[in-house]
């Protein structure tokens, strides 16, 4: 079993945000690999959001954030279920980066169940002809299209869409992260992006 140093333990918690016990019993349970320690915090992540998705998420803040020149604007409210948690300097930056993020990428929705089914039907409907035109044969259409489809959802979905300020990491995970760090439920509720002239 590898030596768990200080230094080891204090990287893992610069790369994860993880606390300090957590990220030494990571390590151990990884025998020092830093790599498989970041995956088993992230997957712990992973699961306390998904125990605490029920949850009723009634209190969070409107964040906002204004291009230089203030031509585009974004609003977004990010949800929590306690008062305490919303005034955090982390729920609230990480609100902050959220609107940051819809600025630079113009999502179309939150998640894939709020996606427009007519943009989506309209997508296939250009990849099939594209991959028809293209001299594709007919059988393997279909999974050219769907596999189109994904990349196109990973796109316009803000929690699917890789984050601007580290593409390793989506949106989704950012918030997993958020929700193990806080101990409850956060929601993105809703946004607006706002562009002089459009």
């Amino acid at each position: 079993m590898a030596d768990i140093t200080a230094a080891m333990v204090k990287e893992l918690r610069d790369r994860t945000n993880a606390g300090m016990m957590d990220c030494k019993k990571a390590l151990q349970e990884c025998d020092g690999d830093m790599e498989k320690a970041v995956d088993l915090l992230r997957q712990k992540g992973l699961a306390v959001a998904a125990k605490r998705a029920g949850r009723a998420t009634s209190e969070g803040v409107v964040q906002t954030y204004i291009h230089a020149g203030n031509k585009l604007g974004v609003m977004v409210e990010v949800n929590c279920e306690t008062d305490f948690v919303a005034k955090t300097d982390q729920f609230v930056e990480f609100a902050r980066n959220v609107a940051m993020h819809i600025a630079a990428t113009n999502p179309l929705c939150i998640n894939r169940e709020e996606a427009p089914q007519d943009v989506i039907e309209k997508e296939k409907e250009i990849y099939k002809k594209q991959a028809l035109d293209s001299g594709k044969p007919e059988h393997i259409v279909d999974k050219i299209v769907d596999g189109r489809i994904e990349k196109f959802l990973k796109e316009i979905c803000l929690l699917d869409q890789p984050y601007v300020k580290d593409p390793d990491l989506s949106i989704q995970d950012l918030l997993n992260d958020l929700v193990a760090k806080m101990g409850e439920n956060i929601t993105i509720k809703r946004f607006a992006r706002f562009k002089v002239g459009e």
